[in-house]
């Protein structure tokens, strides 16, 4: 039996990656939700990962947490996730590690939140590097790999890696060159996408961090999330 522990859709942008992953690979799992709670979720988390976070992979007796360790498990399991060409595998690994390890400026001024739209009240210079490497990033592997993903024909790791950025792009207005634009797009337009982007915006969770964050961002321009 396998089963992935995941977060808010909302806000958990790692949960999405091997979520995502998984989706579009066709590889079946069962979803089990805990919504993150005010101040900690160590003790709920805790019940199912060892490093009490999300997401967590239980296949049978096996557990395996973070995103990335998820995803070498599922290529040792299953065709399609990493390119099967050398080159374009060992860039799409270099590129996912380096989302993985990096990225902090982007991710501590653009938390995820599906559900709102917000004008940044400013772009630091730190933040400003970060969205030019990714930019960077996308056009090199669309360029290198021919498109339409960053690796080649077929959508992989690599994608599932990037996909919490599509979604912090079109939250924030963040400025992309055109072909990075419409490979978010592209991204946030997969069925798998659109099925996690849809629930997210039915949750009823607000999680007073999550939205404080989002708060001191920016301005609010819209709320498209629905209370249920």
């Amino acid at each position: 039996m396998t089963t992935l522990y995941i977060a808010n859709k909302n806000y958990s942008s790692w949960s999405l990656r091997p979520w995502l992953l998984m989706r579009e690979l066709g590889i079946a799992f069962d979803e089990k939700l805990v919504p993150f709670s005010e101040g900690s979720n160590h003790d709920s988390f805790k019940a199912f990962a060892p490093n009490a976070k999300v997401p967590c992979l239980h296949v049978d007796q096996e557990v395996v947490w973070d995103s990335l360790a998820i995803i070498e498990y599922l290529a040792e399991r299953h065709a399609g996730v990493w390119p099967a060409d050398s080159g374009a595998r060992t860039w799409a690994r270099c590129a996912s590690a380096e989302m993985h390890s990096g990225f902090s400026a982007l991710r501590n001024a653009c938390s995820m939140n599906c559900g709102i739209r917000v004008q940044l009240h400013a772009i630091s210079p730190a933040l400003q590097s970060d969205i030019a490497r990714i930019d960077t990033l996308w056009n090199e592997g669309l360029a290198r790999f021919g498109g339409p993903f960053l690796a080649g024909a077929q959508f992989g790791a690599v994608d599932a890696m990037f996909a919490p950025i599509a979604i912090r792009a079109q939250t924030y207005g963040l400025a992309l060159s055109d072909k990075a634009a419409a490979y978010a797009q592209r991204l946030r337009e997969l069925p798998a996408m659109r099925q996690w982007y849809e629930a997210a915006l039915r949750e009823s969770w607000r999680e007073p961090g999550h939205e404080a964050e989002a708060r001191a961002a920016g301005t609010w321009l819209q709320d498209l999330r629905i209370d249920c």
